[in-house]
C-alpha cells in the first residue's frame, strides 16, 4: 500500500456520528488531516478537540445548501491549502413509504436534497480541488442502492448515488482521480434510531471506516471502484 503524506487532507461530510465519525478517527490514525463537516456544531467541535486541532478542523455545514458547501470548501482550502480525498457521506432516512400512512412530503424533500443533491454538490465543488491533487472521491451508497429490499424512497436515493458514482468515474477518466462507491449493509449507527432494523446482524461504523481507509491507501494506479460490505448473515 502507498504511504500517507502527513499533509494530505481528507474532507468528510456527515462526520459528526456513525460512519463519518469512525472514518475521521481512522484517517487521523493513518496520518491524514481531516475536515469534519456536518450540521451538528457541538458534536463536531467535540470530535475536533478529541482528534486534536492540528489534525482536525470542524466546519458546520448542511450539504443540502449549495452556499454552505461552497463555504466548507473555502474554509478547508484556507485552513489546509488542499484536498486530497473527499467522502460524501452525509445522508439519512425517515422511512416514508409510497403507500399508506401519513403524508410527509417534507421528509421526502429533505432526504432527496441531502442524499442526492447534497452528494452531487459535494462532487461538483470538490472535484476541481481533487484534480489538482490527483485525489480520491468517495461517496456512501448502500446495499439498497443495488437491490430494493425496503419499500420507501430512501432506496431510490441510493440507486441515484450508485449512478452518480459511475457517472463521476466516467467523467473524470484521465485526470488521475479515483472514485469509490461505498455500499454498506446494516450498520449500527444513529441512522436506525427511528427505523426498524430488518435483521439482527449488523456492522459497526468502524468496519466501514476500515474499508474506506483500505480504498484510499492503495497506490495511485489502483482504483477500488466499489466496496459492498454486509454483516455476516444479512440476506438482502
Amino acid at each position: 500500500m502507498g504511504t500517507i503524506d502527513s499533509n494530505r487532507v481528507f474532507l468528510i461530510t456527515g462526520a459528526s456520528t456513525g460512519i463519518g465519525e469512525a472514518t475521521a478517527r481512522r484517517a487521523v490514525e493513518a496520518g491524514w488531516k481531516v475536515v469534519l463537516a456536518a450540521r451538528s456544531k457541538r458534536k463536531l467541535e467535540a470530535l475536533e478537540a478529541e482528534l486534536g486541532h492540528e489534525q482536525a478542523f470542524a466546519v458546520e455545514c448542511d450539504v443540502s445548501d449549495w452556499a454552505q458547501q461552497q463555504e466548507m470548501i473555502r474554509k478547508t482550502i484556507e485552513r489546509f491549502g488542499r484536498i486530497d480525498a473527499a467522502f460524501a457521506n452525509a445522508g439519512f432516512s425517515k422511512g416514508s413509504t409510497f403507500y399508506g400512512g401519513e403524508d410527509k412530503p417534507e421528509e421526502w424533500r429533505d432526504m432527496v436534497l441531502t442524499n442526492v443533491f447534497g452528494a452531487a454538490v459535494t462532487a461538483r465543488l470538490v472535484l476541481p480541488e481533487l484534480v489538482k491533487s490527483r485525489g480520491h472521491f468517495l461517496v456512501t451508497g448502500s446495499v439498497v442502492g443495488r437491490i430494493t429490499s425496503i419499500r420507501n424512497l430512501y432506496s431510490a436515493t441510493k440507486w441515484a448515488v450508485t449512478g452518480m458514482a459511475q457517472a463521476i468515474r466516467n467523467e473524470m477518466s484521465g485526470t488521475g482521480i479515483r472514485v469509490t462507491l461505498v455500499e454498506p449493509g446494516i450498520v449500527d449507527t444513529p441512522f436506525w434510531d427511528h427505523l426498524q432494523k430488518p435483521s439482527a446482524a449488523e456492522l459497526e461504523p468502524d468496519d466501514i471506516a476500515r474499508a474506506v481507509i483500505f480504498a484510499v491507501s492503495q497506490p495511485p494506479h489502483v482504483d477500488v471502484n466499489e466496496i459492498l460490505i454486509r454483516p455476516t448473515g444479512q440476506q438482502n
